[in-house]
């Protein structure tokens, strides 16, 4: 494990350690003022505190297994261990809202009269200011280490500040107006902390199941390949995610058809050192499409190909263009848009016209996918 992989793992630690000792501290007093109050509101807080507090624990447990090294049998690494403790955080949430609004509807049905005071509003009013410190805290280090965990867990806290703020609500409704609202805000709650569990567990099945290419990043590669002034196009980047910051991927570049095979070796070393070092991916693969430089028919024919291409709507990209004319074959790959609604009849199309335009040519076209492709 390097320096900085080691400094995130011990900040993601240490945050996760503060997170579960304060929620143990407020669990505890929630606990024993809502025992003592008759408030079901404030005993579901103090249920939820314990559920972060376990949270927090797996939050260090994930973050120690996914920081082990790469073996044999799992040579990527265990980064991705990550992402499945967050989705085991987002199903805690998910249960303790579940169970939560079981509770409340328990006490909507059989209802029981809360008995407040001073010291136990006090504290339930301490506790709120404590967790929207501490919500802010855990998600702000979790955003800066980029750790779904920890981000999911501030989400939390800051659901909880919410919840211990209506309790005191309910409180105050209580004991002006001798209404008593506290089952009835205690299913409210609980709806929310069910959609948040959803809406986290939903957020995190998207990244294991693999998202497009980060935009930002995968422009800021494309710009890197191409600050070689040999390479003439950078296309088909795909990455793939192993983890928080740990990324591995495959590009296709365009060169001259003059190179020899050392000098493009040496290039591609190149590549490949200097997108390591700026970025903090791996290129465990570089393809290669040559360029036609020594034929001017040839390059003409390929301007006529562009705008047969282009004037379908959709299209993207063409790449990878080349012509032997000698065995009447041409090829090059397109770029189709996810918001064609059928993307193979619009290649079906593309290569229809082109063929038109070059009936005594056997087209090899391929339909390529854009995976940094926004969205809209």
């Amino acid at each position: 494990m390097d320096k900085e992989a080691a400094l995130r793992e011990k900040t993601i630690v240490k945050t996760s350690i503060i997170g579960m000792i304060a929620n143990v501290f407020l669990a505890g007093f929630k606990a024993v003022i809502g025992l003592m109050t008759n408030s079901i509101a404030i005993v579901l807080d103090a249920v939820n505190n314990i559920s972060d507090a376990g949270s927090s624990l797996i939050t260090i447990i994930g973050t120690k297994l996914a920081g082990r090294e790469p073996d044999k049998k799992h040579p990527f690494g265990y980064g991705r261990i990550e992402y499945l403790s967050a989705m085991i955080i987002s199903v805690i949430v998910l249960y303790a809202g579940v169970t939560s609004f079981a509770e409340s509807v328990k006490q909507i049905i059989n209802p029981e009269t809360p008995d407040y005071n001073a010291v136990s509003l006090i504290i339930v009013a301490v506790a709120v200011v404590v967790k929207i410190l501490l919500g802010r805290y855990v998600k702000g280090v979790g955003v800066k280490v980029n750790s779904d965990s920890l981000i999911n867990s501030g989400e939390d806290a800051k659901l909880d500040s919410i919840i211990s703020a209506s309790t005191l609500v309910a409180a105050g409704v209580f004991l002006i107006f001798h209404v008593a609202l506290e089952a009835w805000l205690g299913a409210i709650i609980s709806v929310v902390i069910i959609k948040s569990g959803i809406e986290m567990l939903r957020e995190t099945i998207s990244k294991i199941l693999g998202e497009r290419n980060d935009q930002e990043l995968a422009k800021a590669i494309h710009d890197t390949v191409l600050s070689f002034p040999e390479v003439q196009g950078a296309y088909d980047l795909v990455m793939n995610n192993y983890g928080p910051d740990k990324w591995n991927g495959s590009i296709h570049i365009e060169v001259p058809d003059t190179y020899s095979a050392d000098r493009l070796d040496q290039l591609l070393r190149e590549i490949t050192m200097k997108v390591l070092g700026e970025h903090h991916v791996i290129l465990t693969a570089i393809g290669v499409y040559s360029v036609n430089t020594k034929d001017e028919e040839v390059i003409r024919a390929k301007k006529q190909v562009e705008e047969i291409v282009f004037s379908h709507e959709h299209v993207r990209q063409m790449h990878g263009f080349y012509l032997l004319r000698d065995q009447k074959t041409m090829r090059f790959d397109i770029v189709i848009s996810f918001d064609a609604k059928n993307r193979r009849d619009v290649c079906n199309e593309v290569v229809a016209d082109v063929q038109k335009a070059f009936p005594d040519y056997e087209l090899q076209v391929v339909m390529d996918t854009d995976f940094s492709e926004g969205e809209g």
